[in-house]
């Protein structure tokens, strides 16, 4: 899809719908996660051939149980530009954040690929 289709306004709303929508269970875990979007992943960190739709950087929640004091917050970024450019039509879009966001609260707060999977986020 064209980037412009989807302007960074509505795709936030997008994120902050699939935010409210997360289960219950991740839900505390989230008050210790930043959640962020970008056009495109920085032109440093790209790597050939590779399509990033998000990333979660930092500690997963159950190698620490909360955020560390004197720490930054964790980050789940989402890429706005590569996840249009997976999606055919507009309506696309709103399922397909929600799936990427998923995928990054799993890794943020320590689900493993099989539960990823059988939560859609996979």
């Amino acid at each position: 899809m064209d980037p412009d289709s989807v302007p960074i306004e509505e795709f936030e709303a997008m994120v902050v719908e699939a935010l409210d929508s997360l289960p219950e269970f991740v839900l505390p875990m989230m008050r210790e996660i930043a959640v962020l979007v970008e056009d495109e992943q920085p032109a440093e960190e790209r790597q050939r051939g590779q399509l990033l739709l998000g990333v979660f950087r930092g500690v997963p929640w159950t190698a620490h149980g909360g955020r560390i004091p004197g720490t930054l917050p964790s980050t789940i970024t989402l890429y706005r530009i590569p996840i249009l450019a997976v999606c055919r039509r507009p309506e696309d879009v709103p399922p397909r954040v929600l799936k990427v966001l998923g995928h990054e609260v799993g890794h943020a707060v320590g689900l493993g690929e099989a539960t990823l999977r059988d939560l859609g986020w996979h």
